[in-house]
């Protein structure tokens, strides 16, 4: 991180403790110029939406209190699940291994033994310039390797239709030049047929043929020169565009085996699917259908522990149970179809009730497909599919 970067970056350090809040706010203060604090719960919302904070600093006496306060700010402040940030935990020696879990499981995003104050204090400071740094991997770090997937499989769609449409117009235009052929034929025979009629006498009143040689003559001529001219100047005319196709077929071959060696990388990039649920078991079930037909699973547990995971990571589809503690599937998906860049993520909802009012609530909150428990191992990979399918 950058002297740049470290002086622009906003840390806000929330607590229910002013002289708690202080302190760390007056320990950061001395690597960092942007330290605000945030005490007052029932500003928690207009604070951080205020400060927009790169990092968060949750400065709470025990776990709870941070947990409750950060569930908090998910359920009042839709900007929490839109603006990136991280999130720091200070925790005592009694809580580190349940702060451990909830950082694992992307509650948080890291931790710091800090309570009581007698560990290393330069910790803190260290991890927020980890966690800034990791901000600024990812907002420069360009398109996912997912995202660049996608454009690649589209990039291999284009070479199949690229292919397709050439090989329709070389027919076309085969097809155009035996037309021209026939009708320069039939004309041909026209003629000779018109001179025989006339020659045989067939119309007495309208002409009579004092010399049968030279009225051939004069008929071939015409459709040597006349007719033929006519002809060679259309052919000549449709020259350009076969010769427009074979050479575009001509420059693109030596891109074609890169753009198909492209599509072949593209398709070993697995879609990632987003399987929101807290029964550990239903998790396992889904989990070991979906590896197996070639997905990558990512797991969440909890409505917030699904808005915290989308905060580092963007599936390719989400599953998402309706029944989850702290936020259900319902708010949860309404929460994340509000934020720009996931609204194309489909999220396919999971329940054991398929009543008309569950099912219709589900989609007015965003909802692309719905699936009810208990499910059939192809019912779920048809959904699945079709729900990717349908999203590019």
């Amino acid at each position: 991180m950058s002297t740049l970067e470290t002086s622009a970056a906003t840390i806000l350090v929330a607590s229910d403790n002013v002289p708690d809040a202080g302190l760390v706010k007056k320990h950061l203060e001395e690597e960092f110029a942007k330290v605000a604090t945030s005490t007052n719960a029932d500003a928690a919302a207009k604070d951080f939406e205020r400060h927009r904070p790169d990092v968060l600093v949750l400065a709470f006496d025990n776990l709870e209190k941070a947990e409750r306060y950060y569930l908090g700010l998910y359920r009042l402040c839709p900007l929490v699940q839109q603006h990136v940030h991280r999130t720091v935990i200070l925790c005592n020696k009694d809580e580190v291994k349940r702060v451990y879990e909830l950082c694992k499981k992307n509650y948080f995003d890291d931790y710091v033994l800090f309570w009581p104050m007698t560990y290393d204090m330069s910790r803190l400071a260290m991890a927020v310039h980890h966690a800034l740094r990791e901000l600024s991997v990812l907002k420069d770090g360009g398109p996912s390797v997912a995202e660049f997937a996608a454009q690649a499989r589209r990039l291999a769609e284009l070479e199949g239709l690229l292919e397709q449409r050439l090989a329709e117009g070389s027919q076309h235009l085969a097809v155009a030049d035996q037309a021209m052929a026939q009708a320069e034929q039939g004309i041909g025979a026209a003629l000779d047929g018109f001179s025989r009629r006339l020659i045989d006498g067939a119309m007495p009143e309208a002409i009579t043929v004092n010399n049968a040689d030279a009225l051939r003559g004069e008929i071939g001529r015409l459709k040597r020169e006349e007719v033929g001219n006519l002809f060679r100047t259309a052919a000549a005319s449709a020259a350009p565009a076969k010769a427009w196709a074979d050479g575009l077929d001509q420059a693109y071959a030596p891109h074609r085996e890169s753009t198909r060696a492209l599509g072949a990388l593209a398709d070993r990039v697995r879609p990632t699917v987003l399987v929101a649920d807290d029964d550990e078991f239903q998790r396992k079930i889904v989990a070991r259908i979906l590896e197996a037909e070639n997905y990558h699973v990512l797991f969440a547990g909890s409505g917030l522990e699904t808005l915290s995971l989308l905060r580092k990571t963007r599936p390719d589809l989400i599953l998402m149970d309706v029944m989850m503690p702290d936020l259900d599937g319902v708010e949860t998906t309404r929460r994340i179809k509000a934020v720009p860049q996931f609204v194309r993520i489909p999220v396919i909802m999971v329940t054991g009730n398929s009543e008309k009012a569950v099912v219709a609530e589900c989609l007015k909150a965003g909802a692309s497909g719905f699936l009810v428990k208990p499910f059939e191992r192809d019912t779920l990979i048809t959904k699945v599919a079709q729900a990717l399918r349908d999203q590019k």
